[in-house]
Formats: structure tokens, sequence, C-alpha cells
């Protein structure tokens, strides 16, 4: 029953639960990154059996987005983000049972399938709960609390080894998990009519909003939409964001350990850039929402998109020229709050672009966004070591990929619809010469720089023989 007369916000405790999902989300993601040393040293690891780790979290999370993406649009937020983090959370707990590498790895590829089906599900959310012009701040505000809950698990989970080991860390937040999924199951509902506090005119708003520009025409076909060159685009170019990011949350707290070993606090210094980006998603969806308000729907977006990847490019090369502590953190906070400028207008283009296929749109864009992650979490150890540790050869990869987003941005248009008559011919070569580029990637991943018989893996054998199976797949 729709309750009478005045508006209600249900809309925006809908928002509010999501962030606290988000929050979770990263407090589980990110908390391996506060373990590395003792899963190394438990385990007998080195640090490039780690990246392996680190990465294939993200391959897994890649290859399920999709099938997450379509399950979220077929069958609402509800059930999948209800099943999404009851899976995970079994498998966070599980991370702490572990014994053996080969184990490690399937445990956080599965975890990583496990939370594919996460931010398409918001996307799908906010599609059905949000108008056009909501749902860019919506994102941000989201997203922040993903951040937050990275840099929250920076200083909680070193207490929390401390008292409980690493194994008992992964238990415990296994556990928080399962609170979130039933206040989610009691309080969210996919249709905004079947909620039993929202009001007649929360409706009004939200379909009013749902009928502007970017939401009038319906979609052209999911096959088309995925495969267009605005899709390409806004694959190239969050693959250039996950590639920075994702190395601030697994690789950052141990190379400032490392790097600057003299002083105990350097591993603290890694939550500023996460709270740096915090802010970032707040400034970036108050930008979008303000934007578009003014009437510019795509320069909302672009706008936005093209200030984060240009503070991330600057950031990243002035982080290449310091050996200071104090400047390297402050040079990569810019990195971090540019590079979350860019979500919010992404996932909101996503939303203007899919409409109802919001959730599966969304999630192609994160597939590719997470191959990039993956590639990230590998290639950084490498190069690390080939620049004498100071990582430069890294951050300028990574200022060369953000630059070529900036790129993207320019010719990235909602508004541009794809033609729906294109032939199966024509959308199998779209969809032939995506995974051959995302492939390409990564195969430059393979046997450089002695990934798999690193000199460190000599005295680990048990790792060593993993590897070499590994290096014949």
């Amino acid at each position: 029953m729709l309750a009478p007369q005045r508006q209600s916000r249900i809309r925006i405790w809908v928002v509010t639960i999501l962030f606290f999902f988000s929050l979770n989300t990263y407090l589980d993601r990110a908390c391996i990154a506060s373990a590395v040393d003792a899963i190394r040293q438990d385990l007998r690891l080195s640090d490039e059996a780690m990246g392996l780790v680190l990465g294939i979290f993200a391959l897994g999370y890649a290859l399920f987005q999709v099938p997450a993406g379509w399950f979220a649009d077929r069958y609402g937020a509800k059930k999948t983000l209800a099943f999404v983090v009851t899976a995970w959370s079994a498998l966070t707990a599980l991370t702490g049972l572990v014994s053996r590498f080969w184990q490690l790895l399937v445990v956080r590829f599965l975890f990583g399938a496990s939370e594919a089906g996460a931010f398409p599900g918001i996307a799908q959310a906010y599609y059905r709960w949000l108008p056009p012009g909501e749902r860019g701040l919506a994102h941000g505000v989201t997203f922040s609390g993903s951040r937050l809950g990275a840099a929250i698990s920076l200083f909680l989970m070193p207490w929390l080894i401390g008292q409980l080991g690493w194994r008992g860390m992964f238990l415990v937040n296994g556990l928080v998990g399962l609170l979130w999924v039933a206040w989610w199951l009691s309080t969210y509902r996919d249709d905004p009519r079947d909620h039993p506090r929202v009001t007649e005119k929360e409706i009004e708003h939200i379909k009013k909003g749902g009928t502007e520009a970017l939401d009038r025409t319906e979609p052209a076909p999911l096959a088309v939409l995925i495969t267009s060159a605005n899709m390409f685009l806004a694959m190239v170019q969050y693959f250039a964001s996950n590639v920075t990011f994702f190395v601030t949350l697994t690789w950052l707290p141990t190379y400032l350990k490392r790097q600057w070993s003299d002083d105990p606090s350097a591993i603290y210094w890694s939550a500023v850039p996460l709270l740096c980006a915090t802010a970032a998603n707040w400034v970036a969806g108050g930008m979008v929402t303000r934007l578009h308000s003014l009437g510019y729907p795509v320069a909302s977006r672009r706008i936005t998109a093209i200030i984060g990847f240009g503070l991330a490019t600057l950031g990243l090369l002035l982080a290449t020229q310091t050996n200071n502590l104090f400047w390297f953190v402050t040079f990569f906070s810019i990195t971090t709050f540019g590079v979350d400028m860019t979500l919010s207008p992404s996932w909101a283009f996503c939303n203007d672009l899919g409409g109802k296929y919001s959730g599966t749109i969304s999630a192609a864009m994160n597939m590719v966004g997470n191959i990039g992650a993956a590639f990230g979490a590998i290639v950084f150890p490498l190069l690390q070591d080939s620049t004498t540790g100071e990582a430069s050869l890294f951050f300028v990869m990574a200022a060369s990929l953000n630059a070529v987003a900036i790129l993207c941005w320019l010719f990235m248009n909602p508004t541009r619809r794809p033609v729906s008559t294109v032939s199966t011919t024509q959308l199998w070569a779209r969809f032939a010469t995506v995974m051959a580029i995302c492939n390409h990637g990564g195969c430059r991943l393979d046997r450089s720089s002695d990934l798999y018989v690193h000199p460190q893996a000599r005295d680990h054998e048990p790792e060593r023989e993993h590897l070499e199976w590994l290096k014949e797949c």
C-alpha cells in the first residue's frame, strides 16, 4: 500500500544502506593487505606468489561480472546482493582456514567471483530507485563507503591480527557481512511501490526524473549496447583507473613499509590516499549532480571524469620525483583523489546508457576494469624490482594509461544511441576485438622478470612447485 500525501525519503535510506554495504565490501576486500606479511611468512610465499594471490581475486571478480550483472537485471538487487554477501562472507572466513598456496588461490578466486555482483547490483538498485539527476551523487556516496572501509581496515585489521592472528581476523570479518544481509532483506524492496513507507509523491518524483532526456529512449538490445563504441571507451578508461587504484588496496602499505623502513609509522600513511579517495567521491558526485541540474547531462559525466584523470596523471608523475615519505604520500593522494573522481561519472554513464540493463552494462565495464586491477597487482612487484624498489616505472605506465582515459572521455556520449540493426557477424567481431585486447594485456604478464622462478622463491619449495604448475597452465 502507498502512503498518501507527504513525500517520503526512502530512496535516501536505500543510498544509506548501500553505503554501509560498500563499506563492508572493502573491509573484507582490503583486510588482506594488512595480513600480507603474516600470510607470506606462515605459508612461505614470495612477493611474486603473493602478487598472484592478490591478482587472482581481481580475475575471479572480472570473469563473473557480466553473469552477475545479468542476474541483477533479471532477478533484482534484493536477491543478488543477499546472495553475494552471504557467499563472500563465508569465503572471507575460509581464507583464515587455508594451509597451502593453492588453497589460498582457490579461495581468493572464488571470493572475487562472489563479489562480482556487488556494484552491478547497486547500479540496478539505483536505476529503480533514483532519477538520473540523483544517481551521480548516490554512486559517489556509495564508493566513498568503499574507500572509507579500506582506510578503516588499515588500522582495525592490524589490531585484530595482533589480538587474534591473521586467521582469526578473517573469521571475524566473515561474520559481519551476515548481519548486513539480515538488515537488507528486512528493509529493501526492488520495486519502490512495494515498500510500505514510500509515498505517492516520492514515486512521482522518481518517475518524473526517470523521463528526462537520457531515459526517454528505450535502450538498444543488450548485445548491441555491450559491444558499442561507447562501451568500448568506457571499458578502456575503467581499466586505467583500476590499474592505479587496486595497487593502493594491495601493495601500497607494504611498499611504504619497505621503502621507508626506518619510519615505523610509514605503513599507516597508506590510509591517507584512501581518505582522499573518500572525499573525492563526494566531490565528484556533487559535481555530476550539480552540472546535471544545470542542464548539462553529458558534460556532468565528461568534465568530472576528465578532471579526475588529469589529477591522477599529474600525481603519478610527481610521485616518481621524490624519495621523501611526506611528499610521496601527498602526490599519491592527489592520484587517488583524481582516480576516484572518475567513479561516479563512470557508473552514472552506465545507468544512462544501459537503462533497464544497468546491471549488465556496468558489470561489463567493471569486468574490464578488474582485468586492469589484476594487471596492476601482479605487475607492480615486478616493475618495483626493476627500478631498485622505487616503482617509478609502474607509476609512469599508470600515468600513461590515465592520459589515454582522458581521450576516451572526449568521445563518450550516452545520448549517442547505438544503431539497433547490427548483424550477428558484426556483434561477434566487436566482441572478439574487445576480448583480444584484454587477452593481449593479460599475456604481457606471462613470464617476464622471472615471475614464476624468482630468486626469492628458491627457498620456498612447496610454493615453487605450484608456481611451476601455473607456468605450465
